[in-house]
């Protein structure tokens, strides 16, 4: 058998000249092996992308979650189907603190709890994973949620909206609309948590001399009972507190209302284009991108504990001449002035 020409070998590694070509020939495999070995494994590193684990807990479902905060997160490079996986709840009050349970045991990077009732069951069944509060009503200090607005100190931080003081916001937009009323209803749910920040409402009614009649349903069951006992008490008009659950039957109540003859204003988003006369409120597809901003911070290593909770930039007035006219309410040109949207 004749080796290699000395042509061939020169080309070979020095190191090898001098050894069997059997030998060589091994050794040259090996280096080749090894060294497709290395690009091989270098490839699949580049080719790894690290999968971010996004859990929501609501009490309904809420549209913006895909219309702005999904959005808003893809902005950052946080992409449902590429390199994010959403893990969405949808639950009663009831059922939160178990469904927090089972978000937290799929190991989330964040949640997202949208509402007080959210919030508290997702903190209850964590202290450690990032929560991003999209929005909560009350003040968080107050809740026991944080140590304070600018430092939470704990696992939660997010937006809130302080419901209360938007409470005597709307309640002024409809004194406005019926200066002589002296009867105002309003309708709520959920009396354990909503209750207490009535307050401040309760204060300026009876500054102004109003008398506020209070109404808690526990569903849309008692819808119908609750405005029949409204009218048998008198009432002008009609604050609708924007809890998760009343948004989920808007249209339904808008048309109660008409048909009680009672001027409304509400707080929850589209209420006016679903038939209330007034919606004053956050601007909440606002919210839910100012909650996506905060996940992508946490995403990248932020503290929940060293975000500042904070509160919407921009409020909406919108109006609805249609039901003005089905109601018989002539808005005045000072709140049409006022209003974002005019609906026709």
């Amino acid at each position: 058998m004749r080796g290699p020409s000395p042509d061939a070998r020169k080309h070979e590694p020095p190191d090898l000249i001098g050894l069997g070509p059997t030998i060589r020939h091994v050794l040259l495999l090996a280096v080749v092996l090894a060294a497709l070995g290395c690009m091989s494994s270098s490839a699949i590193g580049q080719g790894v992308t690290k999968v971010w684990r996004l859990s929501v807990l609501q009490l309904t479902d809420n549209p913006l979650l895909g219309k702005a905060a999904l959005p808003e997160l893809a902005k950052r490079g946080f992409v449902e189907g590429r390199n994010l996986l959403v893990e969405n709840r949808i639950g009663s009050e009831d059922a939160l603190p178990q469904l927090a349970r089972e978000l937290v045991g799929a190991k989330p990077d964040a949640i997202i709890a949208v509402s007080d009732w959210a919030v508290f069951a997702a903190q209850e069944a964590t202290r450690s994973v990032p929560i991003v509060a999209s929005p909560m009503g009350q003040d968080p200090v107050l809740a026991g949620i944080a140590e304070s607005w600018a430092r939470p100190g704990g696992n939660v931080t997010g937006v809130t909206v302080i419901a209360p003081e938007l409470e005597v916001k709307r309640l002024a937009l409809l004194r406005e609309v019926v200066p002589s009323a002296q009867r105002i209803a309003m309708l709520s749910m959920h009396r354990s948590v909503t209750e207490p920040g009535e307050a401040p409402i309760r204060a300026a009614a009876a500054n102004s001399g109003i008398r506020l009649v209070e109404f808690c349903v526990d569903g849309p069951d008692e819808f119908e009972t609750a405005f029949s006992a409204m009218r048998s008490a008198g009432a002008e008009g009609l604050v609708i507190v924007p809890v998760p659950e009343l948004q989920q039957y808007a249209e339904r109540l808008a048309a109660l209302a008409v048909e009680g003859r009672l001027p409304t204003v509400c707080g929850y988003f589209r209420a006016a284009e679903q038939g209330c006369l007034m919606r004053y409120g956050p601007d909440a597809a606002e919210v839910f991108r100012q909650a996506a901003d905060y996940t992508a911070r946490i995403f990248r290593g932020a503290l929940p504990g060293e975000l500042p909770i904070h509160g919407p930039t921009h409020y909406e007035f919108a109006v609805n001449l249609k039901t003005a006219k089905a109601l018989g309410v002539t808005l005045s040109p000072a709140i049409l002035a006022r209003a974002d949207e005019i609906i026709e």
